[in-house]
C-alpha cells in the first residue's frame, strides 16, 4: 500500500518542490548509464553518498548535503519523487518558496546526522532524498492530520484506491520506519530506517514555529484538523470523445 495522491489543493504554484523533483532526476540521469559498473560506481557514492565512517574520520562531511540529490536505482528515484509530490506542495504553499527549501534541506540533514549516529563505523553509502522528504511529511502531519490521502491497497490481484485520514497514513509509515530500525543493524546497508525517522521527527520539530504562528491547536480546532480550504474532489469525467453509430 502507498499514496497516489492528496485531497489538499496547494494555492500556490510549488516551484521549489518542482526544482527538486527535477534536480533529482537529472541528477540521476547523468549517472544512470553507470548504474551496472560496480567499481564505477563504488567510488562514485564513496565520493558523493553519505559514508558515516568517513564522517566519523573527520572527512567527507559535503556527503551529508549531496547524499539527498542521488539515488541508488529508478524505483527509488520514483518512489521518493512521488511522496514529494504529494506532499510538498502544501508545505511550501504554507511556508513560502524560500523557507520552505530551507526547511527541506534542514530535514534531510538532520535524517543524515540520525543515521550517522545510529550506525557512525558504517562504510556503507547512504544515498536519496527520503530523509528530507520524510521531514516534509512530518511537516504535514502537523499541519494537516485529518487531510484526506489516498491510498492504493495492492494485495496479490485486489486493487483498490482508500482515502485515508493524513495521520493514519503517516502515522503508519513512521511506525513502520521504527520497527524496521530496530528490528535491522543500521550498519549493514539497506532501507536507512532511522533516517526516515529522524527527518520525520525534524520535519515536525522545524514546523512547529509555523504551527504555533498559526494558532497552534486552535489551528486545528479551527478546522478540526482538514486543511483550511475545501478539498480536491477526484472524479471519473465522462469521455468528451462523440460516439459514432454503427450503420445498419
Amino acid at each position: 500500500m502507498f499514496p497516489i495522491r492528496d485531497h489538499n489543493p496547494s494555492g500556490r504554484t510549488p516551484f521549489v518542490t518542482y526544482a527538486l523533483i527535477a534536480i533529482n532526476v537529472v541528477v540521476f540521469v547523468s549517472y544512470w548509464g553507470s548504474l551496472g559498473d560496480v567499481r564505477m560506481m563504488g567510488q562514485f557514492y564513496w565520493d558523493w553518498a553519505m559514508v558515516p565512517a568517513r564522517i566519523n574520520a573527520g572527512e567527507g562531511y559535503t556527503g551529508i548535503f549531496t547524499s539527498m540529490f542521488l539515488h541508488g536505482g529508478i524505483m527509488h528515484l520514483v518512489g521518493n519523487m512521488l511522496f514529494l509530490y504529494i506532499f510538498g506542495d502544501n508545505l511550501e504553499d504554507e511556508m513560502g518558496h524560500l523557507p520552505y527549501l530551507g526547511f527541506y534541506l534542514a530535514s534531510g540533514v538532520a535524517a543524515g546526522l540520525t543515521h550517522y549516529l545510529s550506525a557512525p563505523l558504517s562504510q556503507v553509502p547512504t544515498v536519496g532524498a527520503s530523509g528530507a522528504i520524510a521531514g516534509v511529511m512530518g511537516g504535514y502531519l502537523l499541519l494537516y492530520p485529518k487531510a484526506r490521502v489516498d491510498v492504493l491497497v495492492i494485495f496479490i490481484i485486489f486493487f483498490r484506491i482508500f482515502p485515508i485520514p493524513a495521520w493514519i497514513t503517516l502515522g503508519l509509515w513512521f511506525a513502520l520506519q521504527m520497527f524496521g530500525g530496530f528490528g535491522s543493524p543500521a550498519d549493514e546497508g539497506g532501507v536507512a530506517y532511522w533516517a526516515h525517522a529522524g527527518g520525520f521527527v525534524a520535519g515536525i520539530l522545524l514546523a512547529m514555529p509555523l504551527w504555533m504562528a498559526r494558532g497552534g491547536p486552535a489551528f486545528w480546532n479551527r478546522n478540526h484538523g482538514h486543511p483550511p480550504h475545501p478539498e480536491t474532489r477526484y472524479a471519473l469525467s465522462r469521455t468528451s470523445i462523440p460516439k459514432v453509430r454503427r450503420r445498419r
